[in-house]
């Protein structure tokens, strides 16, 4: 069941939208942003995201101490990249697996 093809496109889903949320909070730096502006930021590359899956990116990315997330309570998230994701953006600390980072130029 490992090698599923549709597991395996969804986990590289996953991994993709991690990576374009963190590059998204990156360049809303230094203020941070919403949910909302993030996924349309997303919209152009993942054309059927829901605010859904940004929600759980973002709750995936803050337990991993790559962005702050404020408002879980309310009807709007909003986030912001903290150090530990700024490094990871900039290719300045290794990568674990979940976060489909390209290799570096």
């Amino acid at each position: 069941m490992d090698n599923d093809p549709i597991i395996d496109l969804e986990k590289a889903r996953r991994g993709e939208l991690r990576w374009l949320i963190l590059r998204a909070l990156y360049a809303a730096q230094p203020i941070g942003t919403t949910e909302i502006i993030v996924m349309k930021a997303m919209e152009p590359v993942i054309p059927d995201i829901t605010l859904v899956e940004i929600r759980r990116e973002l709750d995936y990315l803050a337990e991993r101490d790559l962005v702050t997330v404020s408002g879980m309570d309310g009807p709007v998230w909003f986030a912001k990249i903290n150090n530990h994701g700024i490094d990871v953006v900039e290719y300045t600390v290794d990568c674990r697996p979940g976060i489909a980072r390209p290799k570096k130029w």
